[in-house]
């Protein structure tokens, strides 16, 4: 790697190093609640749709009292629709509402609504633990990326989880292709928050844009 690079990886950071949980509100930590409401964004992230909308929806959500497992199950099927359509997630609402709560059934039946005992059941393989989270209704392998990529903030073992859209991204900007070598870019604390902005470079012209500016 170059000193250009490192300068690359510090430009996209400070422009826009913040990671999609924190766009959506959650205060991640390990345990229960904040890891259910990352499994919620990473399924509404996962649809083809604008990560913005995703966001604004898992707000919704969320200000509706649907912060966990038990309580997104026990909201009315309409709730949740309703809750969806304010963040103006409308081409997907119905089925992502059922989806929802057959997650939230699922993850209570299996494991509690505790996703800490979902990783527990991977023993540390992380090629494992993605399977299991994509027996989640909805949440198919993309979504399984943005879930890991995310934890990787409070589940270091996962460190570093730079999966391929934030390749792409690392790409636009003439950064390295490889996930390690990206990660030595930042400090290790900051990797999920560089693999959200890089993920933002494969999406979002303005964002290469931005980091020209910067490094310019």
């Amino acid at each position: 790697m170059t000193a250009e690079q490192r300068k690359i990886a510090q430009a996209l950071l400070t422009t826009h190093g913040q990671t999609y949980a924190a766009e959506a509100g959650i205060k991640l930590r390990d345990t229960p609640q904040p890891l259910y409401q990352l499994l919620v964004l990473s399924c509404l992230l996962s649809a083809r749709i604008r990560a913005s909308v995703a966001v604004a929806a898992a707000r919704e959500l969320f200000e509706a009292g649907m912060k966990d497992a038990r309580r997104m199950r026990d909201a009315t099927w309409q709730q949740r629709v309703d809750a969806l359509g304010r963040g103006s997630y409308r081409r997907y609402d119905e089925r992502t509402a059922t989806q929802l709560g057959d997650g939230a059934q699922l993850l209570l039946d299996d494991h509690d609504g505790d996703l800490r005992k979902l990783r527990d059941e991977a023993g540390g393989d992380t090629g494992r633990l993605r399977e299991l989270l994509q027996k989640v209704p909805g949440l198919g392998p993309a979504g399984a990326d943005i879930f890991l990529r995310e934890a990787q903030a409070v589940w270091p073992d996962l460190t570093p989880y730079i999966d391929g859209k934030a390749v792409q991204g690392a790409e636009r900007l003439g950064l390295p292709k490889d996930a390690d070598a990206l990660a030595r870019l930042v400090p290790a604390d900051d990797t999920a928050a560089f693999a959200a902005a890089l993920v933002r470079a494969a999406l979002e012209k303005d964002v290469v844009e931005d980091v020209t500016a910067e490094t310019s």
